[in-house]
């Protein structure tokens, strides 16, 4: 910095990467390989408990609560693991209850990502408990949430900033989803949908970085094959893609019935006469009473994802399936309880979109709708419109059956289910919950306005200076005489030659009692200043450390030649064009309704714009 910069106050330099983003792309390396560790570990402690519940064995050999022979106990087991999920959640941390995201979207949005430590060990124990009980959830719900609070604690014990642990946390999350299903894009646009709320280098590169890692992780301890099982598929039709379309909105549509059924449980269990830690308990006798009748919905159930997506399950095992894992999860996961949401939306959401897909293979063979391809649309259509996550929801059915032909009939399935869910529902099945509670948070990632325009295009010029040897009292009588710029608040003060030496205020010169002094005496601090190339973002951000309401605006080739000023006001009116082409649009289209017969309302209109 040259040395007229010296003693200027100029807006801190700003680089979309620097070091800081390799320090944290390390640790989130590090990170990668504990998540795959904790997903490994998770893993084969659901297969602990499964095996010791269900088929009193000690083994972690892979097991399905379903292939059980406990007969009537059966009722018994999830109760008995729904009393030690209660008991974790009442003495251990409340935290643990609900599947995981949305509790994690809470610290990122409201705590600067600070998760309690404890919750690394509460929450995946807890969750093992819970599905490894017979619990009808995906072990990838707190497999997530453990990878984030593993970034967390690690944020924590280190000397970084907010954001830097938010990435973390988010690369811990991104670390666990991607070491269970093997899926690192959907992982990263996950994060990014979900946690991150923004798109920027210094917060991707660390994300995606853990994802690559933990996908490798899990190669190299030989998971090799795809997470579900999907034989190939051909190339869908102009016809079929349209029923992919439709049955993507079916979908939005049980996206939306399933988030309100959860809450409106949710509200049931709240009206409860008893404590809370006991609701996991009640909600538990109905995965009992549904494992008994239908062995399928109990645990983790993955096995049911391959079934359906290959193509091996009639009709009638589908319709039971579908809404027998509804009924189990839905009141499983209202209660309360410990588990995650993905492998359940898979399920119920692939066994509807099998279902539509038969109907209309055997009514409609001429489309040439796959049955197969429709379950795979509804699996991820069911998602996407329950968390709004739409691209996550796209690439991961793909990486997770690592089918291509099957890419183009997610894109138009999801995007219709999104499209349905958004129109229908505010809030996902994700912000629900925090929305409840009065917090808001973002649905949509747009560039900063006030990042698009530098500080040179709306400053007023010229900027009214006073003169650095005028007495105050000179001073005094130009802001009394009304004369044209005399009613501003803030005056840069310039020596002889021009130059900056610092900015006074009108009240600083009508209350100074010796009027006999320069003005430069008023003058108490270095000069606060801004570029005219600088942005909007960055001269808020500037007056906001400064603590001032106006900064002078002068030129990186003379910076102490004072070319205008740029005030909050001037902040506020540059967002008048984005309002005024907001309100343009919404003119043009009720002009282009009245023409058509149809007259909205003036105040309607309004009250949307």
């Amino acid at each position: 910095m040259s040395p007229t910069l010296e003693d200027l106050r100029v807006p801190a330099p700003s680089a979309a990467v620097d070091g800081r983003v390799v320090l944290v792309s390390g640790l989130a390396i590090v990170l990668a390989v504990a998540a795959f560790l904790a997903a490994e570990l998770l893993t084969s402690l659901i297969a602990i408990i499964t095996n010791v519940a269900f088929f009193g064995r000690l083994s972690a050999a892979p097991a399905s609560p379903a292939e059980h022979h406990l007969g009537l106990f059966v009722l018994v087991v999830p109760i008995a693991g729904a009393l030690v999920v209660g008991l974790m959640a009442r003495y251990g941390s409340q935290a643990i209850r609900g599947h995981g995201i949305p509790e994690a979207m809470e610290q990122v949005l409201f705590n600067q990502s600070r998760i309690p430590p404890r919750m690394t060990l509460l929450k995946p124990l807890s969750a093992a408990i819970a599905i490894g009980t017979g619990g009808p959830f995906g072990a990838e719900g707190p497999i997530i949430a453990t990878g984030g609070a593993l970034g967390s604690l690690l944020g924590q014990l280190l000397r970084i900033t907010a954001d830097e642990r938010k990435t973390l946390l988010a690369a811990g999350a991104a670390a666990g989803m991607s070491a269970t299903f093997g899926s690192p894009v959907a992982a990263v646009l996950l994060a990014i949908e979900l946690l991150l709320f923004e798109y920027r280098p210094r917060s991707v590169i660390p994300v995606a970085l853990a994802a690559a890692t933990a996908s490798a992780a899990r190669l190299a301890a030989g998971h090799t094959a795809p997470a579900f099982e999907m034989p190939p598929v051909a190339p869908s039709t102009g016809p079929a893609l349209a029923f992919y379309v439709l049955l993507g909105a079916a979908l939005g549509l049980a996206a939306m019935g399933a988030t309100r059924a959860i809450y409106a449980i949710e509200e049931a269990f709240e009206r409860l006469p008893f404590h809370w830690m006991w609701w996991p308990a009640i909600g538990a006798v109905a995965i009992g009473v549904v494992g008994y009748f239908a062995p399928r919905t109990l645990g983790v159930g993955y096995s049911n994802i391959d079934d359906i997506l290959s193509g091996r399950l009639a009709l009638a095992a589908l319709v039971s399936l579908s809404l027998m894992k509804f009924l189990s999860w839905s009141l499983a996961l209202g209660s309360g309880t410990s588990g995650g949401t993905l492998a359940p939306l898979f399920t119920i959401g692939g066994g509807l979109g099998a279902i539509l897909g038969l109907a209309a293979a055997a009514l409609l063979p001429g489309l040439g709708v796959d049955p197969r391809v429709a379950g795979l649309v509804g699996m991820a259509a069911i998602f996407a419109g329950a968390s709004r996550a739409l691209l996550a929801s796209v690439v991961f059915a793909f990486e997770t059956t690592r089918q291509p032909m099957g890419l183009l009939p997610l894109l138009a399935g999801c995007s219709a289910a999104f499209l349905v869910s958004s129109l229908l529902m505010r809030h996902s099945i994700m912000t629900e919950k925090l929305a409840r509670r009065g917090a808001r948070v973002p649905a949509e990632y747009a560039a900063d306005h006030l990042g698009q325009i530098t500080a040179g295009e709306v400053a007023s010029r010229p900027a009214v200076t006073l003169a650095a040897d005028d007495t105050v009292e000179a001073a005094r009588a130009f802001l009394l005489s009304q004369a044209e710029g005399a009613r501003h608040q803030g005056f840069p003060v310039v020596d002889g030659r021009g130059e900056l030496i610092g900015v006074v205020t009108q009240r600083d010169v009508l209350t100074e009692q010796a009027g006999a002094i320069s003005i430069r005496r008023l003058v108490r601090r270095p000069p606060a200043v801004v570029f005219e190339d600088s942005s909007l973002r960055e001269a808020a951000d500037h007056m906001v450390t400064e603590g001032v309401g106006r900064l002078p605006v002068v030129s990186r080739q003379a910076p102490r030649k004072v070319i205008g000023i740029l005030t909050r006001s001037d902040l506020l009116d540059a967002h008048r064009s984005r309002i005024d082409a907001g309100q343009r649009r919404e003119q043009a289209l009720v002009a282009a309704k009245q023409r058509g017969g149809v007259a909205i309302p003036a105040q309607a209109s309004a009250e949307r714009s």
